[in-house]
């Protein structure tokens, strides 16, 4: 399974990208990982633009064929923006989830203290593999 290095992880499987990171800006979705654990995800709901979310608290749900799983925030701050496109078809989560299936970008104070690197991730799906 791909693990794309440019990118930041938990252990809850999410991911961080702060290529808009010069505003403070982070975009936040789901690996594929937890989307292929999932199954075919049928509803998502996220927080709303202007919610404050905090690192490592529950935001919102990803419903799947075979269960509810929370989505958790990596970072602090206050949600820019909302992926409407995966609220309507949630199935990009799982067909696109580094790309369109985005969940909700974060205007953060750049505190990314905690967050796995791509090598570190790979190794914590492996131990979940065994």
């Amino acid at each position: 399974m791909s693990v794309p290095e440019q990118l930041r992880y938990t252990e809850e499987h999410e991911w961080i990208a702060d290529h808009d990171a010069e505003d403070g800006v982070v975009t936040v979705g789901i690996t594929a990982y937890a989307a292929d654990a999932l199954g075919d995800i049928v509803y998502v709901s996220l927080p709303e633009e202007g919610a404050e979310v905090s690192a490592g608290e529950p935001c919102g749900e990803a419903e799947s064929t075979k269960s509810v799983s929370d989505i958790y925030s990596p970072v602090t701050g206050e949600v820019s923006a909302v992926n409407a496109a995966a609220i309507d078809d949630p199935s990009v989560i799982n067909s696109d989830p580094y790309g369109e299936g985005w969940l909700f970008k974060v205007r953060t104070g750049g505190d990314h203290d905690g967050l796995l690197d791509a090598d570190a991730y790979s190794k914590l799906i492996e131990e979940h593999d065994q």
